[in-house]
């Protein structure tokens, strides 16, 4: 039997000492947590709320809605009831009022439906924190996700995007709200076994359009190694952090020239997404 109170504690402590090891936060910021509905953002928020007083933080939420029928309205409702439990602000953006079109619209243009839900939900999610003057964006990456990310990269050789995992991201332009990730040191089964145990609102439903994605067939597969020798995942992150030693070198960005947004090319991915998917609809 889980002692609740025992359990909460273990929790709370993983995410403060990943906080203070990587000195995620700094006194007196404004902290956009990025909040889909799932039970990591939702861990996500309530930590950070937790440690508010702490560090004297502004919390503020978004939450971006993709536009995918039976599924994204559920998870929107979860991020406004924790938000409002909470007393935190949440600013809500969608696809569909500031893309002009939906996911669902769009779903079958690409390979996976996930490149451009991808693409998108990072231009809103770093252009309405920049709006709202946060300094910093937190999202809900845990243990399984870091791990799942950083082999699909080690296997495309894509060794540049190397640069992007970490529990916290350096600032390399003004318009770029740099990452932390709270829980990266914490276990996805643990994130669940929170919401549960705890009677927390979270969307617990899988997005119909990821089976379609690389990441799912990854996470299959590390958790099969998992249940078949327990503490695979953690070693496999300690392993990466003691022997993959990769200069992180500081990308170059410019001003995209349709959006204004950070690029490394003259016209960012999100517009010349846009403009593949405008044309093929007319």
């Amino acid at each position: 039997m889980v002692n609740v109170e025992d359990f909460n504690k273990y929790i709370e402590n993983n995410v403060k000492n990943t906080v203070e090891k990587y000195k995620l936060l700094d006194k007196n910021e404004k902290i956009a947590v990025a909040l889909s509905g799932g039970k990591d953002s939702i861990l996500t928020l309530h930590m950070l709320n937790k440690f508010k007083d702490d560090y004297d933080l502004d919390l503020i939420a978004i939450t971006i809605d993709e536009g995918i029928s039976g599924y994204r309205n559920d998870g929107v409702e979860v991020a406004r009831k924790n938000a409002e439990d909470l007393g935190v602000k949440l600013v809500e953006k969608s696809f569909g009022d500031e893309l002009e079109f939906k996911l669902d619209d769009i779903h079958d243009f690409y390979k996976s439906a996930c490149i451009p839900c991808g693409v998108f939900r990072r231009y809103l999610l770093n252009r309405t924190a920049y709006e709202v003057g946060a300094i910093k964006i937190a999202t809900g990456h845990n243990l399984d996700d870091e791990i799942q990310s950083f082999l699909m990269t080690f296997a495309r050789a894509d060794f540049k995007r190397f640069r992007k995992f970490g529990p916290k991201l350096d600032t390399i332009h003004k318009k770029l709200i740099p990452r932390i990730k709270p829980l990266w040191n914490l276990p996805e089964k643990d994130v669940g076994m929170w919401a549960v145990l705890n009677n927390i609102d979270v969307h617990f439903a899988e997005c119909p359009y990821s089976h379609t994605s690389a990441r799912a067939k990854m996470k299959e597969f590390l958790n099969q190694m998992e249940s078949e020798q327990k503490g695979t995942k953690s070693n496999i992150l300690k392993s990466f952090q003691k022997t993959l030693q990769f200069e992180k070198k500081t990308a170059k960005l410019y001003e995209c020239e349709k959006c204004g947004e950070p690029s490394s090319l003259n016209i960012c991915k999100a517009c010349e997404m846009i403009e593949e998917i405008k044309n093929s609809i007319l």
